[in-house]
């Protein structure tokens, strides 16, 4: 089972491959992006367990994404990558809300430590949900992981678990791209212009081997939004 998911935020293309190589072998589920914008709509889309967020960054500094980032995941650990000369960000993303920082260059076992200490001190994530069964997939919600038909064991983030449970909850009925993003994700879509649940929906029906082409899954109501197929609860438990 791996360790949990985390999102790299890191614009220095050999340290952010360096940090994901370094993060999956230690069982870390990694997702990575070169710049404060793809960070934030990552974070979005995939609710991680733990940001690991450098401040300067194009488009967007780390500073600008804690701040953006906090309304719709007031709970989620972050961790600034800062450089030598950035003491006052590092105030500054500490009054923000950063859970901790870590000065470069640093060692992998320093940053590990840091990373298993603030996961520590996270407030644990609720699994009130136990499991359902999709065209042939298990969802396991308190698990949060999916069984595909072949026995396969994928884990599922915290996000994807909530989009397939608010889609169930609502019977097949297509449920619109604006009422994912004020439901789930929490944000007000007025105003808004994401492609947010576009991403979520993609790497969900990667996780669930659901051919995009045509789906069984999680299908796509032209001009309505999207729709789980029926599911059949799993006889010891029921997704609510």
């Amino acid at each position: 089972m791996p360790q949990g998911t985390i999102v790299v935020v890191e614009d220095d293309e050999s340290i952010r491959r360096g940090l994901v190589d370094a993060l999956s072998f230690h069982g870390y589920t990694i997702h990575h992006a070169p710049d404060g914008q793809a960070g934030l709509d990552l974070c979005l889309a995939v609710a991680p367990d733990l940001v690991l967020l450098d401040i300067m960054m194009p488009k967007m500094d780390g500073l600008q994404v804690l701040e953006q980032l906090r309304t719709p995941q007031p709970d989620v650990p972050v961790i600034f990558l800062t450089a030598k000369g950035e003491e006052t960000d590092r105030i500054k993303g500490l009054r923000l809300g950063a859970d901790d920082y870590i000065v470069k260059p640093f060692s992998l076992d320093e940053l590990i430590a840091r990373i298993e200490a603030v996961l520590r001190r996270a407030p644990a994530r609720p699994t009130a949900r136990t499991a359902m069964t999709i065209a042939g997939r298990t969802i396991d919600f308190a698990r949060r992981e999916v069984v595909l038909q072949s026995g396969e064991r994928r884990p599922l983030t915290e996000r994807e678990s909530d989009v397939i449970g608010y889609l169930a909850s609502n019977d097949g009925r297509a449920v619109s791209r604006d009422e994912l993003l004020q439901k789930v994700w929490g944000l007000d879509p007025r105003g808004t212009t994401t492609r947010t649940v576009d991403m979520a929906i993609a790497r969900l029906r990667d996780t669930l081997n659901d051919d995009p082409t045509n789906p069984d899954v999680i299908r796509t109501i032209r001009g309505k939004g999207y729709a789980l197929a029926s599911p059949q609860d799993d006889p010891q438990s029921s997704a609510t």
